[in-house]
């Protein structure tokens, strides 16, 4: 451990700890940071209490843990002990605990003041996780009102040391160089066309073959993993491949952890699980796809979308480290670095895009209604913020003043997500059968089995003692039926009933058929999609447990349960309501009335209804608007520009107080904007009549009517008097399409949206073709003119072609006009 590169600042680490409340420490991977700072922490002295370290990854604080306690002598669960979700070993001795998933958050909810701990150490810092900035959020507070002896220390292996220092004004900083040793970079980045796993491949065998030590190859998930591994089983005799991701099994990822057998040399092949948190020994080599999957959280569907995408900066560096721990490495990247340079620093940290129903809940625990009260490193969106207190309440956990129900505060303790706390407490006042329900099912989501759609062939092999996670399984759901006063029973667990529970958790995921075989409508309005080899495809209903939104409109289901909506209604009737429905039948010219049963978007049953009245027309046209589209109403020019301009102001201004003119969130509110202008409209071919751009005008208001005027003007004024319209598109930048000489004279690009915008100037030859498009007009001027001008004067020498078009006057004219 000596000659880890972290003990060349463990002294000044240790005299920052005992001068400062706060401490960053940057480290790069493999510095020791982890595995020796703690010891010598501990060693030192200087804290009394416990100490306690959050790691970000269940497997990194099991690893840790265990080493840490092996480098004292002793067991883990003596001096050196880890809390996991499920998992503890913890005894009355320990001093040092490594803890995850939330717990520490947990920790200092239960108890403020934290009594007996007087260090809370941050590892990975970097890896921004939502459960990290929360902990400390309120470990600060905890600091500044209650324990100013508390101290708190931040390590990361890449961070933006001015925000950490911003965020921490009292801290001491201290930095050690973690990469030992060299490494060679080289990019090789692949045709357009190559498959990423047949790339990977190509390079695995090239490497393997010409040079020395084991590899670690980064890939974007665990599916490219195991089809790689698979491709590679014919390697060298000697060579192990170990994949390394997390759905895998305790004893399948300490295989991939732990060093190659004497004479052996392995290949690696993990997700960015590999890039900090855990050090793989006798790495060498590094083979980067550069790529990583990322959770974004989806406001409109509230559905999370994996995407698939470049890598940061600061991850490619981290993942080039891990070659150069033990002696001169080589790190081959499957990009150019030009690609790279273009990536930004660091990656968006996971409380500004992931759902954050979870925060929302230990917010209103710790009592901070408003989170400026706390201090972040990023200050949660209100927007998200806003939908997952809409949530909490929908599952009536939260009440209209943002403070937790009974319900909420029990849901609170079991420390599971939202949903499934929820779930659990609805269950349990069904009776015991449909508890245990919903305690396997809470133990089987959390602990799902890799690539199987149908959950309830999950609970057989449970049942059947075949499960490869069954005594995991047990203790989870025996641990969360203590903290419900419960017994937990295996046996009585019928699968249709695993599905009506469900539903008690994602009353939005309930799924109907389309129709058509796979094709199914969500219960939130949204389209899902079951891929036709799924037996499930062809159900009438499912309840959805894992939906990812793909890059189509529709979502890709990966795990479901058939849903039986008979035994739904009758056992938690509740999900339903009833509603009568007057709409227009376009194909009959009339009006039809109709009584539905309906869970969210969903109708289950419909009954016809008498005749309605002609004063329903009203309501009848709305329906037919929101059924059929923003479409049927008769949209010119001027309002379908009007509304773009209004929409770019709501992306480009967001500190504006918008009304929300999503296409999505007109239709919801039609009843708000255009109902008023409906009186006198009879049929739906009166819809044309109208008044389009006034009804959207008044949902605007009249003080941001105005400025709209002056903020996103429709037209820009040339310096020769005439004005020219500004093109506006949504999600890009405004384009004002101009002739080259009718700018001569404006010596900076227009700027739009109180001067954030710069208006694309697309510059055009006096027959109106296309010359140059430039973000920078003063640049343009100064630079790539010269050549514009040079073929310019010989294509059209009537015209004016100054060497100093900046302070030219402009004009519209040709040279013998000008002259006469």
């Amino acid at each position: 451990m000596s000659q880890l590169p972290i003990e060349a600042v463990i002294p000044e680490l240790l005299a920052g700890v005992q001068r400062s409340p706060q401490v960053i420490l940057k480290a790069a991977p493999g510095a020791g940071k982890s595995t020796h700072f703690p010891l010598a922490l501990l060693k030192a002295g200087i804290v009394a209490g416990k100490i306690v370290m959050l790691e970000p990854r269940r497997l990194a604080a099991r690893n840790i843990a265990r080493y840490l306690a092996q480098q004292l002598g002793e067991n883990v669960g003596e001096t050196v002990g880890y809390r996991v979700r499920g998992d503890s070993k913890v005894g009355r001795y320990t001093r040092l605990e490594i803890v995850t998933e939330g717990i520490m958050t947990r920790m200092i909810q239960h108890d403020p003041e934290l009594d007996g701990i007087d260090a809370l150490i941050f590892d990975e810092f970097h890896e921004r996780s939502l459960h990290a900035d929360t902990a400390l959020a309120f470990s600060l507070e905890v600091q500044a009102a209650l324990r100013d002896d508390l101290k708190i220390i931040v390590m990361s292996a890449t961070l933006d040391q001015h925000a950490l220092q911003n965020l921490l004004p009292q801290a001491s900083y201290v930095e050690s160089q973690g990469r030992s040793y060299p490494v060679q970079i080289r990019y090789q980045p692949g045709t357009v066309n190559q498959p990423l796993v047949a790339a990977m491949e190509k390079q695995i065998r090239t490497l393997m073959a010409q040079e020395t030590g084991s590899l670690l190859a980064f890939l974007p998930g665990a599916g490219a993993i195991v089809q790689l591994a698979n491709n590679l089983r014919d390697l060298a005799a000697d060579i192990d491949v170990c994949p390394l991701y997390g759905q895998l099994n305790f004893s399948e990822q300490q295989q991939a952890i732990a060093p190659a057998v004497a004479g052996r040399r392995k290949v690696v092949l993990a997700t960015n699980i590999a890039e900090t948190s855990l050090t793989i020994e006798g790495i060498r080599l590094v083979l980067d796809s550069g790529l990583e999957r990322r959770a974004r959280f989806d406001l409109k569907t509230g559905i999370t979308r994996l995407e698939q995408m470049r890598i940061a900066q600061s991850s490619a560096e981290q993942r080039a480290g891990r070659a150069g721990r033990l002696e001169e490495g080589i790190c081959v990247r499957l990009y150019s670095e030009a690609q790279l340079k273009q990536q930004p620093q660091v990656p968006v940290a996971e409380i500004m895009q992931s759902d954050l129903a979870p925060l929302a809940l230990e917010l209103a625990q710790w009592g901070a209604q408003d989170v400026s009260e706390l201090q972040w490193l990023d200050v949660p969106p209100a927007v998200a913020l806003s939908q997952a207190r809409s949530l909490l309440a929908a599952l009536d956990l939260m009440d209209s003043r943002q403070q937790l129900t009974a319900s909420g505060k029990e849901a609170h303790a079991l420390g599971v997500e939202p949903r499934i706390a929820a779930m659990l407490l609805a269950a349990r006042q069904h009776g015991e059968a449909c508890l245990y329900s919903a305690l396997a099912l809470a133990a089987l989501l959390e602990e799902p089995e890799r690539q199987v759609f149908d959950v309830s062939h999950s609970l057989q092999r449970w049942q059947q003692g075949r499960h490869p996670h069954s005594k995991v399984l047990h203790q989870r759901a025996t641990a969360l039926a203590y903290k419900l006063d419960s017994g937990f029973a295996l046996r009585a667990v019928k699968p249709s009933q695993l599905a009506q529970v469900a539903c008690l958790a994602f009353p939005d995921r309930i799924a109907q058929q389309r129709g058509q075989h796979g094709q199914f409508l969500l219960a939130n309005g949204h389209g899902a999609v079951i891929a036709d080899d799924q037996p499930l495809a062809g159900s009438d209903y499912v309840i959805a447990l894992d939906v990812m939104r793909s890059q189509q409109q529709s979502s890709q289901v990966f795990s479901a349960l058939e849903l039986d909506m008979t035994a739904l209604q009758q056992t938690f009737g509740l999900l339903f309501s009833t509603q009568e429905r007057v709409d227009w039948d376009d194909k009959a010219g009339r009006l039809v009335a109709e009584k539905q049963l309906r869970i969210g978007q969903l109708v289950i049953e419909r009954e016809a209804l008498p005749a309605p009245a002609p004063e329903k027309m009203t309501q009848a046209l709305l329906n037919y608007v929101e059924r059929k589209g923003l479409a049927v109403l008769q949209w010119g020019e001027t309002t379908t520009e009007w509304l773009t301009r209004v929409r770019c102001g709501c992306e480009w201004l967001p500190e504006e107080a918008w009304p929300d003119m999503s296409e999505q969130a007109l239709l919801r509110d039609l009843n708000q904007w255009l109902e008023p202008y409906l009186s006198g409209i009879r049929s739906v071919k009166e819809l044309n009549k109208v008044p389009v751009l006034d009804a959207l005008k008044a949902r605007l208001g009249w003080p941001l009517h105005q400025q709209l005027d002056e903020w996103l003007p429709v037209e820009h004024r040339l310096p020769t008097g005439s004005s020219k319209k500004i093109r506006y598109q949504v999600g890009m930048d405004p384009v004002l399409s101009v002739r080259m000489q009718e700018v001569f004279g404006e010596q900076s690009t227009p700027l739009v949206a109180k001067g954030r915008k710069a208006i694309v100037m697309e510059l055009l030859s006096p027959a109106q073709r296309p010359l140059q498009v430039t973000r920078d007009l003063a640049g343009f001027w100064r630079g790539a003119y010269k050549e514009v001008q040079k073929e310019m004067k010989g294509r059209y020498p009537k015209h004016v072609w100054p060497d100093d078009p900046a302070n030219h006057t402009a004009t519209t004219k040709t040279k013998r006009q000008l002259n006469s």
